[in-house]
């Protein structure tokens, strides 16, 4: 937190701000932390837990834009904390007065320059990750955790992606993954069998074949064999997953289904299934093949991906194409939210089965 209050007490000396405090965005992206100094993860942080729904602080994450108000001490100042669409968090402090433009762009710099810090910090250590959390982990849910990238979302000229992942009571395991190359986007998502540590188990070896394949220059295909024969090797169990490459120069877009729902694909206000071939799913011991199948993306559609926790049970239930249609404008951080939150509403706050979306705009 040492970076943290270097930033605090450049703002303090030239604006004359006043409690001036980091809040970081949970795991969920429902609530806030407010984070301090005080304390250590042994001892216990002093922490406050803010809902976002109807806040002020809201807005700021959805809009990405600061807000400013009287306030008893002065004029109140929210602006967000976020590094190439990942919304990590927001900078509040109190100016003597209101901040004209000048000082109202030296806070935005302020905050993106907090975004850089605790990219940086939270290699270092587990406060930004203890405060990102507002409830204790199981050993399951800790594994899956460490297996998914450390943003959730990510812009480019090209795209704008970003994931949502609801869990089960009893972890099942899913994950998902995303990587920028120089002219390349990777995507997957995978389902394991099962719930709690052995779900948890499988996505381990999964994500580390796939990763390590993909990491090691194979294409989708080869990736897909590489991930089901890890999973037959260790005797592991099975897991259905898609894998996405898409060529950032023209858009051309390459799939492999592993036995995992169809994608939906909104364009022009259409929702649509996109029906594509569906392959065994991963570690199944059955002479099958990975087939690469070929995506359309055309500038304005929305590609829209995810597990059958968004299907069964009592989530069979949501619409997710007039979700869909009613999110067409929100960034898409918001429309995955929207997705694995109506799924546990469905479930009456209480999931069966982990409830994951990733939807990417396509610029």
């Amino acid at each position: 937190m040492e970076s943290v209050d270097v930033v605090a007490d450049d703002l303090r000396r030239h604006f004359g701000a006043e409690s001036v405090s980091f809040l970081i965005v949970d795991f969920t992206g429902k609530a806030v932390v407010r984070l301090t100094t005080v304390g250590s993860v042994e001892s216990g942080f002093e922490a406050e837990r803010i809902d976002l729904f109807g806040s002020d602080y809201e807005q700021v994450v959805r809009n990405q834009r600061p807000h400013q108000e009287v306030v008893a001490r002065g004029v109140r100042v929210i602006a967000p904390v976020t590094n190439r669409g990942d919304a990590i968090g927001l900078l509040e402090l109190t100016l003597p007065t209101s901040p004209g433009g000048r000082v109202l762009r030296a806070v935005e710099e302020a905050a993106r320059a907090l975004a850089y810090i605790v990219i940086t910090n939270q290699r270092f250590t587990d406060l930004y990750t203890w405060g990102k959390r507002t409830a204790r982990l199981s050993l399951a849910a800790e594994i899956q955790h460490q297996l998914l990238p450390t943003s959730l979302s990510c812009e480019t000229a090209e795209f704008a992606l970003s994931s949502s992942l609801e869990p089960a009571a009893s972890i099942s395991g899913d994950t998902f993954d995303f990587t920028l190359d120089r002219d390349t986007l990777h995507l997957s998502m995978t389902d394991p069998m099962g719930h709690d540590i052995n779900a948890s188990m499988i996505a381990t070896i999964l994500m580390g074949a796939l990763r390590g394949a993909r990491r090691a220059g194979a294409d989708i295909a080869e990736q897909a064999r590489q991930a089901d024969r890890a999973l037959l090797d260790y005797d592991a169990g099975h897991a259905t997953g898609q894998l996405v490459r898409i060529d950032l120069r023209d858009g051309h877009t390459q799939l492999v289904n592993a036995g995992h729902p169809w994608p939906l694909r909104v364009r022009a206000g259409r929702v649509e299934e996109l029906c594509l071939a569906v392959d065994s799913p991963f570690g199944l011991l059955l002479p099958h093949t990975f087939r690469v199948q070929i995506l359309e993306l055309l500038p304005g559609d929305r590609l829209v991906m995810f597990t059958d926790g968004l299907l069964e049970r009592g989530a069979a239930t949501v619409d997710l194409a007039g979700i869909l249609r009613n999110s067409q404008e929100l960034h898409p951080r918001e429309a995955a939210l929207a997705l694995t939150q109506a799924a546990l509403d469905a479930n009456n706050g209480e999931l069966q089965d982990d409830a994951t979306v990733m939807v990417l705009d396509w610029h």
